[in-house]
């Protein structure tokens, strides 16, 4: 275990644990363990999702990858020039990042997709530690409220002074810019919640802020 990565076998949440070796035993082969983060320690870009996907994440051992909701984040990662490569769903399919870090507020798979309070707290600190330990940041792009939220509580802020919303730009205490998008996931695009062209506008704003 380091400071901003569980171990393999993390047992800080039984609920998630127990979820875990329940999927194992169905899904031999897949990953089942804590998702890393990926992109370098020096990126000035980190991109927050909430939890691994059942069949995306924590089946890859990648974040955002092999569900749809990586579809729109690595494309559009790639057309902003923070990605290079080619994005096939796959933790081997050869994708870089560039200046860009992927990671998760809850770094377990949870059953309905939905961790509980607790179990955020319990990776919060692998969080602040993983901020922390990256002396070029300068944004983080939170997918989803439940996102922004968990970014908020890991820094100590309160909610209230920076209230989620699509598009939304918030200066943080020292020099850090918190950018807001809706959560890339087939519900949101499927429904027109979010558009690709709206996601891009949320990127490309923080990006500015970032300059």
């Amino acid at each position: 275990m380091s400071d901003f990565a569980p171990q393999a076998d993390c047992g800080l949440c039984p609920r998630l644990a127990a979820f875990r070796r329940a999927n194992r035993a169905q899904y031999p082969g897949w990953h089942h363990d804590p998702v890393p983060s990926f992109g370098g320690l020096d990126s000035r870009l980190l991109v927050v999702g909430l939890a691994p996907g059942l069949k995306g994440a924590n089946r890859t051992g990648r974040p955002f990858t092999g569900d749809y909701a990586g579809d729109l984040l690595y494309s559009s990662l790639l057309h902003f020039g923070l990605a290079r490569g080619d994005y096939r769903q796959a933790a081997d399919d050869g994708l870089e990042l560039v200046g860009c870090r992927i990671t998760n507020a809850a770094r377990c798979v949870p059953p309905a997709n939905k961790p509980l309070p607790a179990e955020f707290a319990a990776c919060r600190p692998f969080l602040a530690a993983e901020i922390a330990a990256m002396p070029n940041l300068r944004g983080i792009f939170c997918l989803g409220r439940g996102s922004h939220e968990q970014v908020l509580s890991t820094l100590g802020l309160k909610k209230a002074a920076y209230p989620f919303g699509h598009g939304r730009i918030h200066p943080l205490p020292g020099g850090l810019v918190l950018g807001d998008s809706y959560h890339c996931s087939r519900y949101n695009t499927n429904t027109g919640r979010l558009t690709e062209a709206m996601f891009h506008q949320a990127l490309d704003a923080l990006l500015g802020a970032m300059r």
